[in-house]
């Protein structure tokens, strides 16, 4: 788990929502909800998870998350992202299929069904309903409380249903257009949250049946007050206008401030937008510069209706833009602007928890890391390791870290020149004298702190190099390493002794952060070198043999000792002039005699 997804998890709210994994394209490769978003990512990243879990893990770089109001509208918000993203961790809720709507058909003599698609024919839909069992257990209820017509095809004569009180019989005898509107009218309350009558009438009806021991009858009217709690709790995912819309929210605090934008595509939630940046005016002028800007300048299609939240100058904004701008005060469009404003207000506290978070991880140890020291804040730390393998191809790296992060354009890398063989105490004392005798030629920064890669020796190489040769008197500290390879103690001092470091502070944190990317640099440096030794031959040192000759040479002979012991008129075969050949052959062979003679 990098950084980046420890802090971000950190400051995850503990309420319903969607997360969407992203991979190192900042592709979306796993959508998925929960009623806890904090646990649920977090659980990705610690304890032991399945093979297919743990290949997902290894991809995930980031993610981002929409927090909604319940967990049925992340639910619905999960279908609708999978269907937009496609994301390659998906299995589910990957094909057409759809959550079921009520409608109310606009025919002559309508019926209520059951439907998965919306279209535009004049019909009323309620929905999407997440639970299919309860929407169609709710629509029997519906369907025995208010007799519509139930037949697909009006028959030549009644049917069971009209016997049953549950249908008019419109197929025999005259129903009026006004005894329609009225049923009609009575359902739409019912769906649109105008059930709480009939709700209130089952309990009473079931705590009746519970105290005549009619406990079957009893356990069948709780059933239906479940599938009504459960159809009609709200959701704000799906609008059923199917209109394009686009939701504007915001929140400010501290001269920053947090625009979320929802869009809302055939419907449904689709995406969002998010924008953090400092603004120096009125609020509400700030926002409706940035929905000018959103639009005009960003370049994004404009949809058929924006919503913004209350108090905005929408008439301005419908002037500026050429669509409708409309500011709701109730029912689900009114939701959906709060939701985006929650979200905003939480994407600015995430960002308030980061900062804060990421200076106590930065300045604040430094602070910290100088009281255990005993010397002023060490703003600048300039840290040193030396690497190589048998004392072959040494080198040594210098890392810069201002108030505790890396400034990478500062970093400096040294092939060592002077010292032979696997010396690591030289090694540490030409690198440091290059360095800061160039600091004092050049009148570059001092550093504040000098952090060495080792322990006592290495502490020693260096003091000495700085106080007796170059008269500096700068603070120097040693990092030794456990046999792991983990840092391990924090020398300081003459002679040097063991600080005393909380393991688990966050100035322990920074020398090991320190440490760990000045060996990073090192070994990146030192492998480096070695790829480009690797490459060498003999035939580098030899007039005329450029690359093209030389791979063209060794993918012919296969070996240099082939090559030497090769006519003229075979390399000359290969393309090569005459004193070119005569110079290669020559060359080898007398690089052969000198190494007989020097054995």
């Amino acid at each position: 788990m990098n950084n980046q997804i420890k802090e971000k998890i950190a400051v995850l709210p503990s309420q319903p929502g969607c997360y969407l994994m992203k991979d190192k394209n900042q592709a979306i490769i796993y959508v998925g909800k929960s009623k806890l978003l904090r646990n649920r990512v977090r659980s990705y990243f610690t304890g032991a998870n399945d093979q297919k879990t743990q290949r997902l893990v290894q991809e995930i770089v980031d993610f981002e998350y929409i927090v909604t109001s319940s967990e049925i509208e992340a639910l619905i918000l999960e279908m609708n992202l999978i269907k937009k993203y496609d994301p390659k961790y998906n299995v589910l809720l990957k094909d057409d299929k759809s959550y079921p709507y009520l409608k109310i058909t606009a025919e002559e003599h309508p019926r209520l069904i059951v439907t998965r698609k919306v279209k535009k024919d004049k019909g009323k839909y309620f929905g999407p309903y997440p639970n299919v069992i309860a929407a169609r257990e709710t629509k029997k209820l519906l369907d025995r409380l208010y007799p519509l017509r139930k037949c697909d095809k009006m028959p030549d004569r009644v049917c069971l249903y009209f016997h049953m009180n549950q249908c008019l019989g419109p197929c025999v005898y005259p129903v009026s257009q006004e005894t329609n509107k009225t049923i009609v009218q009575s359902i739409t309350s019912f769906l649109n949250g105008g059930h709480q009558e009939i709700k209130k009438d089952l309990k009473q009806k079931m705590l009746a049946a519970s105290e005549e021991l009619d406990f079957e009858r009893a356990k069948e009217l709780r059933d239906q007050i479940q599938h009504i709690e459960s159809v009609m709790e709200q959701q704000k995912m799906t609008l059923n206008d199917q209109v394009n819309r686009d939701i504007f929210g915001y929140s400010y605090d501290k001269g920053w401030m947090c625009v979320q934008v929802f869009f809302i595509r055939q419907g449904k939630l689709i995406e969002r937008d998010v924008s953090i940046f400092p603004f120096f005016d009125d609020a509400e002028e700030t926002f409706l510069t940035f929905v000018g800007r959103f639009y005009l300048h960003q370049n994004h299609p404009k949809p058929k209706q924006i919503l913004v939240p209350a108090p905005t100058n929408n008439d301005l904004l419908k002037e500026l833009l050429g669509v409708e701008v409309h500011i709701p005060y109730r029912g689900r469009k009114k939701e959906l602007v709060k939701l985006a404003e929650k979200n905003a207000k939480i994407a600015l506290h995430e960002k308030f928890s980061l900062i804060e978070r990421d200076e106590e991880r930065t300045i604040k140890a430094v602070e910290q890391l100088g009281e255990k020291l005993h010397i002023e804040i060490p703003h600048r730390i300039e840290a040193f390791d030396n690497s190589n393998i048998q004392g072959t191809d040494p080198v040594s790296a210098m890392v810069v870290f201002m108030d505790g992060r890396p400034l990478r354009k500062e970093y400096r890398k040294y092939k060592i020149k002077d010292v032979k063989g696997p010396d690591d105490y030289e090694t540490m004392r030409e690198v440091i004298r290059r360095r800061y005798t160039r600091v004092l030629k050049e009148n570059l920064p001092l550093p504040d702190l000098i952090v060495i890669d080792g322990g006592k020796g290495q502490m020693s190489a260096a003091l000495d190099i700085l106080e007796n040769e170059l008269g500096l008197d700068v603070p120097l500290c040693g990092l030794a390493k456990d046999d792991k390879h983990r840092t391990s103690e924090l020398l300081y001092g003459s002679p040097p002794t063991i600080v005393d470091l909380d393991r688990q502070s966050q100035e322990f944190y920074l020398i090991q952060r320190i440490q760990d990317e000045v060996h990073r640099f090192a070994i990146t440096f030192h492998r480096q070198l070695r790829g480009k030794s690797a490459f060498k031959s003999e035939l580098d040192n030899i007039p005329g043999v450029g690359e093209k000759r030389r791979r063209l040479l060794l993918t012919h002979f296969k070996s240099i000792d082939e090559i030497r012991n090769a006519k003229k008129e075979e390399l000359k075969k290969l393309g090569l002039p005459d004193p070119t050949a005569e110079i290669i052959i020559n060359h080898l062979n007398n690089k052969s005699s000198q190494l007989n003679e020097n054995e």
